[in-house]
């Protein structure tokens, strides 16, 4: 959510790389990740803002220019972003690795080397850095123990970040680069130190001869940007702040679906009320399933996607002390009012 709560209002959008770093580079050398990530990254912001002129967008690196990683978080947490997307090309010393992998921020697993290998080059670039362990606070992209400290670290937006990573990589599939490698959770710096929910995306490699001869068409790279800014998308309608719904309690099927042990008011009560939204999703959770951890929730249809609500009370103190007790077990919940058919956060 924004800081003036009225949805999500600041996008960031980082183009990998850039200047003295080149990110990986073509066989033949003709190729770089910085330009083609660049370009994206800028079609990419072109479509947002074309589509919704209320939505701040920023760009990391509008041209070809060297920023640390820190710098990149730092422009997104200075513009109070809602939404960090990080746009890279992965690489590899075979020819035959291809296709597109979406990474939040999480422990890597021992079993799957080779992305622990991308993150650590990624995160590498900080070396070109001066006294770059002070600034990163004592992270060494070359020592394992690094990882595991920040593996270690809190990301209090890792179920949204989540979100938006499966929505991306849904949105990928079919597209220009066939080949889903998969959503991972990785030790990124620049994720780590982004405060918002935050994915980075590596659409291909520049190392496989089909996916770079895909890079290098315009056309297929305007593809790739149009399917994150669908994603984007997508996104935006699941966690704007307030939205008009088409009924309160709606089972898929139509009918009114059960909380708290009851079916819900076929009508939204002019009364405000106030609860935790601790979800959101376009899959129907029955009252009961696993995910709601033995609460009984309120559930309100929203378009094709269904909001998820423990804790309704019309008492805003007692609201926001279940909101307390409710973080620590879903940290992405936050407070909501409910009066005659709008849902809107509570600061």
């Amino acid at each position: 959510m924004s800081a003036d709560g009225t949805g999500l209002r600041t996008v960031v959008i980082d183009a990998g790389h850039g200047g003295k770093d080149s990110g990986c580079v073509s066989r033949d050398g003709k190729t770089y990740e910085k330009t083609l990530v660049l370009d994206m990254a800028t079609t990419l912001a072109d479509k947002i803002r074309s589509a919704y002129p209320d939505v701040k967008v920023i760009l990391t690196r509008s041209t070809d220019e060297y920023i640390t990683l820190n710098g990149r978080a730092d422009i997104a947490n200075d513009a109070k972003g809602d939404l960090f997307i990080s746009i890279h090309i992965n690489s590899f010393d075979k020819t035959s690795p291809n296709g597109y992998s979406v990474h939040i921020l999480g422990q890597a697993s021992d079993k799957h080397k080779d992305h622990v290998d991308v993150c650590r080059r990624e995160n590498s670039v900080i070396l070109l850095e001066d006294d770059y362990t002070t600034k990163y606070q004592g992270f060494d992209p070359n020592n394992p123990e690094s990882f595991i400290f920040m593996s270690l670290m809190q990301n209090s937006h890792l179920e949204q970040s989540m979100r938006f990573a499966q929505i991306i990589s849904e949105n990928l599939k079919g597209g220009p680069i066939k080949t889903d490698r998969g959503l991972w959770q990785n030790s990124y710096l620049v994720l780590w130190r982004a405060a918002m929910p935050a994915v980075l995306v590596e659409l291909g490699f520049i190392s496989n001869a089909s996916d770079l001869a895909i890079l290098r068409q315009q056309s297929k790279r305007d593809d790739l940007a149009d399917r994150l800014f669908r994603a984007f998308r997508e996104y935006k309608a699941i966690y704007d702040s307030s939205v008009s719904l088409d009924g309160l309690g709606e089972s898929p099927a139509g009918g009114a679906a059960s909380g708290g042990g009851s079916a819900a008011a076929a009508d939204v009560p002019a009364r405000e009320r106030y609860a935790v939204q601790i979800l959101v999703s376009s899959k129907y959770y029955r009252p009961g399933d696993p995910v709601f951890l033995g609460y009984e929730p309120e559930v309100v249809r929203a378009g094709k996607y269904y909001k998820y609500f423990i804790g309704v009370t019309e008492n805003l103190s007692e609201a926001r002390k279940n909101l307390k007790s409710i973080k620590n077990e879903y940290s992405d919940a936050f407070l909501v009012k409910i009066q005659g058919g709008n849902i809107s956060p509570v600061k």
